[in-house]
Parts: structure tokens; sequence; C-alpha cells
């Protein structure tokens, strides 16, 4: 019997994904946003596609701002455009 893929919803374009696929937004106990390319940080997470018109659709949705119930320093959004940008 072959193992089950666990799968979670890209915050952009809304498709369930395999979680390896995704980066993973993480808001630690203590209120930290940071980003979280392993899967092991302790806290909240959050999943959106490697690509940047996922990231785009997720920042004008406010929907990392939704997800965590708190503001999204622009930083997040900058290192992750980074992070995109670098792995095409």
């Amino acid at each position: 019997m072959p193992n089950k893929i666990p799968m979670r919803q890209c915050l952009g374009c809304r498709e369930m994904k395999p979680k390896k696929e995704l980066i993973r937004v993480v808001k630690s106990p203590e209120g930290e946003i940071s980003l979280d390319f392993k899967g092991k940080k302790n806290g909240r997470g959050a999943y959106i596609c490697p690509c940047p018109e996922c990231l785009r659709r997720a920042t004008k949705s406010r929907a990392l701002e939704r997800a965590f119930s708190a503001q999204i320093p622009e930083e997040i959004y900058a290192r992750l455009n980074e992070e995109m940008e670098a792995g095409e």
C-alpha cells in the first residue's frame, strides 16, 4: 500500500497540492512571521506555491493576513518574492 501524500491548499491559486511542492510561511507562538523551507518550525503554517503569480494573488487578497489574524511585514513579501525568483 503506497504512503499517503499530505496535501495543502495554496493561498494564491486555492489549489490542493502536495505539501513538499509548497513554501510554508509560519507564525511562531511568539508572533514572529518567517519562511520555513524544511517544514519543521513550530507554529501556525500557511502554504503558497513557489510562483510569483500565486504570491501576487495572495498579497492582493490579503490571504496571509487572514490566515494568521495579524499584519504581515513587507519584508516577508519581499523575501518570498526573492526566493521565488531565485528558484526559477
